[in-house]
């Protein structure tokens, strides 16, 4: 692990640094809180030690201006002239301990239980904060006045029932919009359940839909309960519903229509409350001309329509998005973060992004992996395709 130590005392941070470096930790040193707080801006560490007395910058100013910049790393702080009231005042500026110099007998146990403890919860919040990112997806980012019509839209219609049909080309971020609709709803405690319609067999979607009894065909060996019912009282995301088949369209309608259903291989009726949200990149009124989509279906999915536009018509928003990648995939990957030089950006804005958003994020890995100190325009030409 990574620490940085902030003291104004050189002795004490070199004999700290090297105490830490055998217990196999690496460590950076700042003689003062100004400079720490800089360091901590660049460099992700996995704990701060910070003296609470220094010149020019104490140790409360430095817990602040850590807060104020984001900077998450756990904090420990130390000091030989520590008392009650200071070390409150500490904790309730965000440190996670207090420990008082020097470093003997019961101090260095308090140290070695402080340090294991702040480890363990930065563990768990950066573990948290991944799974939270899994399960309710990214945030929606952007200030064009496209995005900002779709978040508006997504204020007025999530405390709503209302059932809505998101469209717009792969990779915009449609799952985007119905997760922030569950998010905003009154059904955001319970089940948020997404299906893809176009990953699933056309032979198994309705057993995947509305569930099976046992013995209902060759393999299904025990009763199966259906998405339907997974998430009776929350939300069904429908992704690429201009994929389904025809025979599941109509008992979608059904179910739609009398908020009833029956499993495959059985004739019993089991009510269910569920929000419907449907996701395409496919014209389907096209596809209703075609006779691949069932007219009465579209328009009870349609009670809302959100129109996600792609990257290209909303370049403005580029940048925005380019620096929450580079926190994002640093952030969970621990890749230093590496600033993007001006003409590096203007030519990732003037790229044409037929894979929209999620090319977008690829390409600022794949440049974090591959660039230098600072992401070049040098690296934008030979490592993007254009």
């Amino acid at each position: 692990m990574k620490f940085l130590i902030i003291d104004d005392e050189s002795t004490i941070r070199t004999s700290f640094a090297s105490f830490m470096e055998i217990e196999g930790h690496e460590t950076d040193q700042a003689e003062d809180g100004r400079i720490g707080v800089e360091m901590a801006d660049k460099e992700h560490y996995d704990l701060i030690f910070c003296d609470v007395k220094m010149p020019n910058m104490t140790g409360q100013d430095v817990l602040d201006a850590l807060t104020e910049k984001g900077i998450d790393s756990p904090v420990i702080m130390i000091s030989g002239h520590g008392g009650i009231d200071t070390a409150v005042e500490c904790i309730k500026k965000g440190a996670f301990d207090f420990i008082e110099k020097p470093f003997t007998g019961p101090n260095m146990n308090r140290l070695f239980i402080a340090i294991r403890n702040a480890t363990d919860k930065n563990r768990l919040v950066k573990e948290t904060r991944i799974l939270k990112k899994k399960v309710y997806g990214q945030e929606m980012i952007g200030e064009s006045e496209a995005i900002k019509h779709v978040k508006d839209i997504i204020d007025r219609v999530a405390p709503t029932d209302a059932r809505v049909l998101i469209m717009g080309p792969n990779g915009t971020g449609k799952e985007l919009v119905a997760r922030s609709l569950h998010q905003k709803s009154q059904r955001s405690p319970m089940p948020y359940v997404e299906v893809n319609c176009a990953a699933i067999p056309s032979e198994l979607i309705e057993s995947e839909l509305f569930g099976h009894e046992k013995g209902s065909f060759t393999s299904a060996v025990k009763q199966h309960k259906g998405k339907f019912e997974q998430a009776d009282g929350g939300t069904l995301f429908l992704d690429e519903i201009g994929d389904m088949s025809l025979a599941a369209q109509a008992k979608v309608l059904r179910v739609l229509q009398e908020k009833k259903l029956s499993r495959v291989g059985s004739d019993k009726d089991i009510e269910v409350n569920v929000r419907v949200i449907a996701a395409t990149n496919k014209d389907l009124r096209k596809e209703i001309e075609l006779g691949n989509f069932r007219e009465d279906l579209f328009h009870r999915l349609s009670v809302i329509v959100i129109n996600v536009p792609a990257l290209d018509d909303r370049k403005e928003d580029i940048p925005l998005l380019v620096d929450y990648f580079i926190d994002q995939i640093c952030g969970e990957t621990g890749m230093q973060r590496r600033p993007v030089d001006p003409e590096a950006m203007k030519l990732l804005v003037e790229k044409k992004w037929t894979g929209n958003i999620r090319e977008l994020r690829n390409v600022v890995e794949r440049l974090l992996i591959l660039s230098g100190s600072t992401i070049s325009a040098k690296d934008v030409k030979d490592y993007v395709l254009f």
